[in-house]
């Protein structure tokens, strides 16, 4: 597909990578509508001129209304991604005990239920499609981090959530293969977000230089563009794509 053809979901799409997708998706030409919690999206969306739809990707009525309302803003869907989530830190044993079983839940229920949510209500309105000339009916992209692979202490909420949703890549690809769907994730490492933006410039520098090369922080501009890549590639699927300098994290 080309990105002048896209619409595209995205959740988490106010901020950070999943702005950056939507920005560089309407710069090509295509459509947009961000799902988010911050009412902020909602200015954003304005801005960049996109729909948007307040969702909370953890609630399944709402990622189903939410979803439904962009497909019949945009005029279809053939482009999911989900960029929605939090950070989820914590010890397994902290200074104030073992980390509950209720913040665990929390943080699997955000970042990988909601994925589950939005991918299948994504996939049940992209199996209507009709397939362009390669039999494509839609493409779906997930958010994995490199902590899928090397989690930091802190991380064993957040890493098991970002394991699962590269875990789940594969066979989702498998299964929708038939209808002509792609699944792809990306697992990125250390990027220049919000959270990232709000430390001191000496922290930041700390965390570029400890990235092989480039030796910085990852630009969200390009997380887009390796969307944009993996849309217009019909054999990238099934396959969770490490955008991340080579880093390979230390334990802590």
């Amino acid at each position: 597909m080309n990105l002048k053809n896209v619409l595209a979901v995205i959740t988490g799409g106010a901020s950070g990578l999943g702005r950056a997708v939507a920005e560089h998706i309407i710069g090509a030409g295509g459509k947009a509508a961000i799902l988010d919690l911050q009412e902020a999206g909602r200015e954003v969306a304005e801005q960049i001129g996109a729909a948007f739809f307040k969702c909370d990707v953890a609630v399944e009525a709402q990622v189903k209304a939410a979803i439904g309302a962009a497909v019949q803003a945009l005029g279809g869907i053939n482009l999911l991604v989900n960029c929605a989530g939090i950070v989820g830190a914590g010890k397994l044993v902290g200074k104030d005990g073992p980390m509950t079983g209720e913040y665990f839940e929390k943080v699997v229920r955000i970042n990988l239920i909601g994925t589950f949510l939005c991918d299948a209500t994504a996939a049940a309105f992209m199996q209507t499609n009709v397939p362009n000339e390669e039999g494509e009916r839609g493409v779906i992209i997930h958010t994995a981090s490199v902590a899928a692979f090397e989690g930091q202490i802190g991380q064993v909420a957040y890493s098991a959530t970002k394991a699962g949703i590269a875990g789940m890549t594969l066979p989702i690809a498998r299964e929708l293969a038939k209808s002509g769907i792609r699944c792809v994730a990306i697992a990125p490492g250390i990027f220049m977000t919000p959270m990232l933006a709000s430390l001191p410039q000496e922290v930041q520098n700390s965390l570029g230089a400890q990235v092989p090369f480039p030796p910085r922080l990852g630009h969200p501009k390009e997380f887009a563009q390796l969307v944009e890549s993996i849309v217009a590639i019909p054999t990238l699927n099934g396959e969770t794509i490490r955008l991340d300098g080579a880093i390979r994290m230390a334990p802590r």
